[in-house]
């Protein structure tokens, strides 16, 4: 019974991990740039929600109608800001300046929010559901439903929408995608828009389960960089994959181990895999990959 009590609980964190790791993967396979501060961006989401809350008492599953198109200027903003400026320069190049942005962003946070643990907590943040002799966590139940739901509908927008089948022609063949008429410099923006506008609906998810401050977007950068290299660069669905993966893992090593350790075997399953399929759960490999 505790073992399926502690893996449910694990598959529940992995729902969360697969959405607040969506954003990143979708920006990679599209644009090939790794947003180094997708980090900050979540906890600057997690931060608005706490203050939304504080000021107003809207719970914060609800405030996600709220931080979710503000997430999204954000992120377009950041894009045509900034990102678009380095669109042609060397990959190392976006990730120093999304490095620098993460900075700049944490001490935006600092100033307004102080280094202070913030946390928001309605009514149901300690109270669980009783399903046979398993419980649920009311906050981490209903956080891992919201992001199913937000997935679903990111799901629905990339394979359903004109939108979308631009943003999959532009990941699969960029100079393909130009020749049949898709401005990719738009797409780009849209990507980059929507990647950070996941960290609306998952900031205000995290807000919840737990304390945010705004120097622990180093831990989550960390993670979600972790579960997209273990499910496959660019792969959403490996995004899933590998969150849920590693959900379990974590559980699994904090019940039976030590909560110590749960980071820790974060990375060493993430090694395994990786030694086992390079290129990740469901990635594909690549032709210097396949020649090499």
């Amino acid at each position: 019974m505790k073992l399926a009590q502690t893996v449910l609980l694990g598959l529940l964190t992995g729902g969360v991990y697969a959405l607040l790791a969506s954003g990143l993967t979708l920006v990679f396979g599209v644009m090939r740039i790794i947003n180094v501060a997708q980090g900050a961006l979540l906890i600057l989401a997690a931060l608005f929600t706490f203050e939304i809350w504080r000021r107003t008492g809207l719970d914060p599953l609800l405030a996600i109608v709220v931080t979710t198109p503000l997430m999204f200027g954000v992120g377009w903003l950041l894009y045509r800001g900034l990102l678009a400026r380095v669109r042609a320069a060397p990959e190392a190049m976006t990730v120093l300046l999304t490095f620098a942005l993460a900075i700049a962003i944490e001490g935006f946070m600092g100033l307004i929010w102080r280094n202070v643990f913030r946390s928001v907590t309605p009514s149901y943040f300690a109270s669980s559901f009783h399903v046979g002799g398993l419980f649920l966590p009311k906050g981490l139940a209903a956080g891992c439903l919201t992001a199913v739901v937000v997935l679903g509908l990111l799901y629905l927008v990339l394979t359903r929408t004109w939108t979308g089948r631009a943003i999959r022609a532009s990941a699969e063949n960029l100079q393909g995608a130009q020749l049949v008429g898709v401005r990719v410099v738009d797409v780009a923006a849209l990507t980059f828009a929507i990647g950070v506008a996941t960290t609306g609906a998952g900031g205000s998810i995290l807000s919840i389960l737990q304390p945010v401050f705004p120097a622990s977007h180093y831990v989550w950068i960390s993670k979600l960089l972790g579960i997209i290299v273990l499910g496959g660069m660019g792969s959403l669905p490996g995004a899933v994959i590998g969150a849920l993966l590693l959900g379990v893992a974590e559980n699994v090593t904090s019940a039976y181990v030590s909560p110590r350790w749960s980071l820790v075997v974060f990375y060493v399953v993430i090694m395994v895999v990786l030694l086992v399929r390079p290129q990740g759960i469901a990635g594909s490999r690549l032709r210097e990959d396949v020649a090499a």
